[in-house]
């Protein structure tokens, strides 16, 4: 879970100073969809570096910790598929970068489905 705890650092630190660049150095009706862009992938890559420190913190709670490393390193995907996808697009205006969101979106989801099974593998039974 040591990875967990860095790219939750990493994540966190490059969300917080890509959604200052966002609001800041993108000013003018001009960059209004590009900084829309990079906002919603700061958001979604803060909260899921919020994420990962989370799992790296249940890693004691559960026993097995197979679902805990597979969340985390889908949230990891999820990060650069979907947030990446979503800055590429914002920086170079090439909007083939869009196929790939989806994949991250899908990572994202599942990554929270094994965060689900995780609880429910420590206490649902």
């Amino acid at each position: 879970m040591r990875l967990s705890i860095i790219m939750a650092g990493l994540n966190g630190a490059v969300g917080v100073a890509i959604g200052a660049f966002a609001a800041h150095g993108m000013a003018g009706s001009e960059m209004d969809y590009a900084r829309s862009l990079v906002e919603k992938g700061a958001h979604y890559q803060l909260v899921h570096a919020v994420a990962l420190a989370a799992i790296a913190g249940l890693v004691h709670h559960v026993p097995d910790e197979k679902f805990l490393r597979f969340a985390a390193y889908a949230m990891l995907v999820g990060i650069l598929f979907f947030c990446g996808s979503l800055y590429a697009i914002a920086f170079s205006g090439v909007t083939l970068f869009g196929v790939v969101a989806p994949i991250g979106g899908l990572s994202f989801i599942a990554g929270w489905l094994m965060l689900t099974a995780a609880g429910y593998r420590r206490f649902g039974r």
